[in-house]
């Protein structure tokens, strides 16, 4: 065999298994997982004192962070209930946090429709060296079993391995995440698989917290803390009226009337701590 031919086998074989991407920065506070590799994020959420009704919530997903950051055993973290009451922006502010207090802990956010790539996400995350929390935010299986029942294995401790030092943060707007329509899709199949698919995957986490919406004296408690933490006017009636019109109160209606004052009065949102971005 002549140089030549080497020489288009080992192209072909180079285009066939290109170089692996290059390792992502081992100290970004926070990352994304995007292409197949670890991506550095922008990370500036809202300081955890400044998200109020979920007083419950917030001591047992610092609890648990704060085991995961110091190495000791920590548990896969599921976050469910209404849409903008807080399950994002706590899981980002807790993370902050204890950053800020010197533990060593990353946020890696992935999407949804990544979940086949968990593997690899795991080899990645390993060569960071440090406690790790994988984020999965607005997670439901509207149509997908088969990746609700890959996410269950890997839970388990199935072939998709990580180590101790890497959990599971998972945002739902359903308690079980897989809705009950897809189970009644099924039935005739195999009624009782189904429901071990809708309930076991929830029951993989060994931390579920709940949240729910506020009442209007909670919402208006939550639009005042912004109001006092901005540094800028709160009118009451004015409050009312803007969430009636929203036709829902929740943390991040509370958060957009703050939004909505502050530029009526020409001017931008920067709590005294850092510039606040809000997923909430």
């Amino acid at each position: 065999m002549d140089d030549s031919t080497l020489a288009r086998i080992a192209d072909a074989l180079d285009r066939l298994a290109p170089p692996r991407s290059p390792a992502a920065p081992p100290d970004a506070p926070a990352y994304r997982w995007q292409n197949g590799r670890l991506a550095p994020a922008a990370f500036a959420p809202l300081p955890l004192e400044l998200l109020t009704g979920i007083d419950r919530q917030k001591s047992a997903v610092l609890a648990n962070l704060h085991r995961l950051a110091q190495g000791h055993a920590a548990h896969d973290m599921l976050l469910w209930g209404s849409r903008g009451s807080g399950k994002s922006a706590l899981t980002k502010s807790a993370v902050r946090q204890l950053q800020d207090q010197g533990l060593p802990l990353t946020l890696v956010e992935v999407a949804p429709e990544s979940l086949a790539e968990l593997g690899m996400l795991f080899d990645a995350v390993a060569a960071l060296d440090r406690p790790t929390l994988v984020f999965i935010d607005d997670l439901g299986f509207d149509g997908d079993l088969g990746a609700a029942r890959a996410l269950r294995s890997m839970l388990d401790g199935g072939t998709t391995a990580r180590t101790a030092s890497v959990r599971l943060a998972v945002t739902s707007n359903r308690r079980h995440i897989v809705p009950r329509e897809l189970a009644e899709q099924d039935s005739a199949i195999n009624p009782r698989d189904v429901a071990d698919d809708r309930l076991a995957l929830a029951d993989r986490f060994g931390l579920s917290l709940g949240f729910h919406l506020p009442d209007q004296d909670q919402w208006l408690s939550m639009a005042a803390s912004y109001a006092r933490a901005f540094d800028l006017p709160f009118d009451r009636a004015d409050a009312l009226e803007f969430v009636t019109t929203r036709g829902t109160r929740s943390g991040r209606t509370a958060w957009h009337y703050s939004v909505e004052i502050a530029g009526r009065r020409g001017i931008a949102l920067e709590p005294a701590r850092r510039q606040a971005t809000i997923e909430r």
